[in-house]
């Protein structure tokens, strides 16, 4: 997760279909995860298999409350693909992995509730 957002926000201005085609979200499984203490809030660095399209990407997330490195390998997460690139700390995030905020604020990861293929994008 590149950034914090307020749950209590307003919603967003309305905006067109074409505007929802132009974020590439596509699902893919995180292969590793590790610390991250570079990162300014407590995050792991992932990387995350989109498929033979995108192919292995790296991110930076802030899931470190609800989740173990040890339990994310073989865990599928939703990510935006196409933004570019953002230096955190000492990494170069590529992927913004999403999530949404529980009640105290911290992330839980978005995930299909069945196994899909790699690569495949959110419609």
């Amino acid at each position: 997760m590149h950034a914090t957002h307020d749950p209590a926000a307003e919603a967003a201005p309305l905006i067109g279909f074409d505007d929802f085609l132009k974020v590439d979200i596509r699902v893919g499984t995180i292969i590793e995860a590790l610390p991250f203490p570079e990162a300014r809030k407590p995050a792991y660095r992932l990387l995350i298999d989109f498929g033979p399209v995108i192919g292995i990407k790296k991110s930076s997330a802030q899931i470190t409350a609800h989740y173990t490195i040890a339990e994310l390998p073989g865990r599928q997460v939703a990510a935006v693909v196409n933004f570019p690139p953002r230096q955190i700390g000492k990494m170069m995030s590529e992927v913004l992995t999403l999530g949404f905020p529980d009640a105290a604020g911290e992330v839980v990861l978005i995930e299909p509730n069945r196994s899909v293929p790699n690569g495949g994008r959110l419609f």
